[in-house]
């Protein structure tokens, strides 16, 4: 099977690759923080909708760090 990636160039998927671990390292962050407002708000309020809010976010990291990985492996394909 084609990986999703076999139509682009090698000079594409470096530039892609540069900018989903851009975007991953950013996306960690802003999930740290919101984790520790979360944590922040459950000790002051108590257990609300900010409490579970990184719950929702934390699997788009996941696919994110997924789909990295599938653009290292269609470029180490192609050496």
């Amino acid at each position: 099977m084609a990986s999703q990636f076999a139509s682009y160039t090698k000079k594409e998927l470096i530039k892609k690759l540069k900018k989903q671990k851009i975007l991953a390292i950013v996306q960690t962050i802003l999930l740290l923080l919101m984790v520790l407002f979360a944590i922040f708000s459950t000790f002051e309020k108590g257990i609300s909708f900010q409490t579970f809010l990184p719950l929702f976010f934390a699997p788009m990291l996941f696919v994110m760090i997924f789909e990295i990985k599938k653009i290292k492996e269609e470029l180490q394909s192609r050496k």
